[in-house]
């Protein structure tokens, strides 16, 4: 599962990264993006539109708006089965846009778990794979969602979680992207590991478990005599 993931860069930078898009001129840095909050989602429309949307998918047909129904992630492997996921696989797609993300490893022997931050080698700015619904409330109003898509986990991230989200690069985007019908065969390929080689990951601080937090503190690497006592 991937639950929390970064985008530190300022619009500019982020629109300097990704000029073929329409992008928000205005973007807070974020450090501890957690499920149910607002997200900067680039919709499959003709042209991507660029939207801030809800982190918990929300299939159209769902009655119950909570956070219990929402759905945060989406397996790959899955995606064409789903009845939560299966038309959004077809019609809807997007991208999120991130320069890290948060998984915790296990310790053994023990109940902790240790936050890691995974980046790209650079620190280079990326794009996570996901579905996205428009979920229309009694009221009358409109709410967009999405779930994250995960896969099998590459090299790096099999020492820290049996799933990692799906990292696609931009030859990847225009297919994904694509505002018409597409068939899971056509897909699948898409949804694969990232390259571990071109990866990196450190245990940061606790302080990323609560959601609250959001402040630049949480990524950066532990001190080293505190990894130490980690091995």
């Amino acid at each position: 599962m991937c639950g929390r993931f970064s985008l530190r860069l300022s619009a500019a930078a982020l629109q300097a990264a990704y000029p073929q898009y329409a992008l928000p001129t205005v973007l807070e840095p974020r450090y501890n993006i957690a499920p149910s909050q607002p997200v900067l989602l680039l919709q499959n429309t003709n042209p991507p539109q660029a939207t801030h949307s809800l982190w918990g998918l929300l299939p159209s047909w769902s009655k119950d708006p909570g956070m219990g129904a929402r759905l945060i992630n989406a397996r790959a492997e899955t995606l064409a089965e789903k009845p939560s996921f299966r038309g959004a696989y077809q019609y809807r797609r997007g991208l999120l846009f991130a320069d890290g993300f948060y998984e915790w490893q296990a310790q053994p022997g023990t109940k902790n778990k240790t936050p890691y931050f995974i980046h790209l080698q650079g620190n280079l700015p990326f794009t996570f794979a996901a579905l996205w619904e428009t979920w229309q409330s009694p009221d009358g109003s409109t709410v967009h969602t999405f779930a994250l898509i995960t896969t099998a986990p590459n090299a790096l991230m099999e020492t820290i979680h049996p799933r990692m989200p799906v990292i696609l690069p931009v030859d990847a985007h225009a297919q994904w992207l694509d505002p018409r019908p597409q068939k899971a065969s056509a897909l699948q390929a898409l949804l694969r590991p990232y390259p571990a080689e071109e990866m990196s990951a450190f245990p940061v601080s606790s302080l990323v478990n609560n959601p609250a937090n959001d402040q630049p503190s949480l990524t950066p690497p532990l001190p080293r005599d505190e990894q130490t006592r980690l091995l």
